[in-house]
């Protein structure tokens, strides 16, 4: 599959299609259930997917928390003590080390290194402050914020909900419930796994009482999932790393499992990265309980260890996420059911549609 291009994964796709805002309610979502042996596809409903799942069958969700990600600043030379007036958008997208996190800000070019922003509560107060450090490309940067006693606790009141670029609104009080599974603990994440945003604790409850176990792993979706690829050719496709850990209760059930010959299915392409992630870096070992970083790509011609059958929204043409699909069930066969998905209306990305291959 060397000679694939990132091209090859292009569709055409309406932009009224891009859902940009949630469904009334929580898990009422269409969905596409494709077979992924021969292609063929049928339309469905959410609330049909656990009668879709065997006794028996391990169910994968990633419970990482979306964090309110995207920040408002004012510049200030700490030299002059000088404040310019402008606004900049600061949007955390990854810790690293103590205090320090990676960011994108716009407008880039008039922040340099050296440079302090402060960020001010809606009535005004100061209540973080960051060193700009490193200037990457872009409009990355690499901050130092002044310790605070409780950093998440601050984002909680002066962030927003980093709502991906393709919904043109500015974020609203309910995406901090939305853009968020109903499963979700551990904080870390600046995009939401939307593959999970379709489930309520009605659905989890039908699901475990037709005998399917539940597991969770974590991992922090980056704002790398949203980044174009900047290559041509598939195989020079290069991802950022992301964090992601695993429990010593999941290790234990993804290992009986593969031992029993029971179905794993993967709830999300961020779950089917950290299994296949871990499954690879234990080879024919059993899982054991990690944490680590991971930049798997998958695409097609990747051999899956563990992952049997996967729930997913459909995914931005010609992005990493659809390759990952496509080596899952198939090019041909995945930019056909996307082909029909536009023909049928289908809403799509994070608050859209979802799709099941089994």
């Amino acid at each position: 599959m060397t000679d694939l291009r990132v091209a090859d994964f292009d569709f055409e796709l309406p932009e009224e299609l891009i859902a940009q805002e949630p469904p009334a309610e929580r898990g009422q979502s269409r969905m596409l259930v494709m077979d992924r042996a021969t292609g063929e596809v049928r339309d469905s409903h959410f609330s049909e997917f656990p009668s879709l799942l065997r006794d028996g069958d391990l169910l994968v969700l990633n419970d990482s928390r979306v964090i309110p990600a995207r920040l408002y600043a004012r510049r200030t030379l700490r030299r002059e003590k000088e404040m310019p007036t402008g606004r900049i958008e600061v949007m955390l997208t990854e810790p690293a080390g103590d205090n320090r996190w990676h960011a994108l800000v716009r407008p880039g070019r008039k922040v340099a290194i050296g440079e302090r922003l402060v960020f001010p509560a809606p009535d005004g107060q100061i209540v973080l402050e960051a060193d700009v450090l490193e200037r990457g490309q872009f409009g990355d940067r690499l901050l130092e914020f002044a310790p605070v006693e409780d950093f998440f606790g601050i984002l909680d009141r002066i962030g927003h909900m980093p709502l991906p670029p393709y919904i043109h609104r500015d974020d609203e009080a309910t995406d901090r419930e939305r853009y968020q599974t109903v499963f979700s603990r551990e904080r870390g994440s600046v995009a939401a796994p939307t593959a999970g945003l379709h489930f309520t604790p009605e659905v989890l409850d039908r699901i475990a009482a037709r005998g399917v176990e539940i597991a969770r792993v974590t991992l922090h979706v980056g704002l790398g999932t949203f980044a174009p690829l900047r290559v041509v050719r598939v195989d020079e496709v290069r991802l950022h790393r992301e964090r992601y850990s695993i429990s010593s209760e999941t290790a234990e059930a993804v290992n009986r499992a593969r031992i029993e010959g029971r179905r794993i299915v993967a709830v999300g392409t961020t779950a089917v990265r950290t299994l296949e992630a871990a499954a690879a870096q234990a080879e024919t070992a059993p899982l054991t309980a990690h944490s680590g970083e991971t930049d798997i790509f998958i695409s097609p011609g990747f051999g899956f260890r563990l992952v049997g059958a996967l729930l997913t929204n459909f995914h931005l043409p010609q992005s990493s996420l659809l390759m990952l699909v496509s080596a899952f069930a198939g090019q041909e066969r995945v930019l056909a059911a996307y082909r029909y998905a536009v023909e049928n209306s289908y809403r799509f990305f994070s608050y859209g549609d979802c799709m099941f291959l089994a």
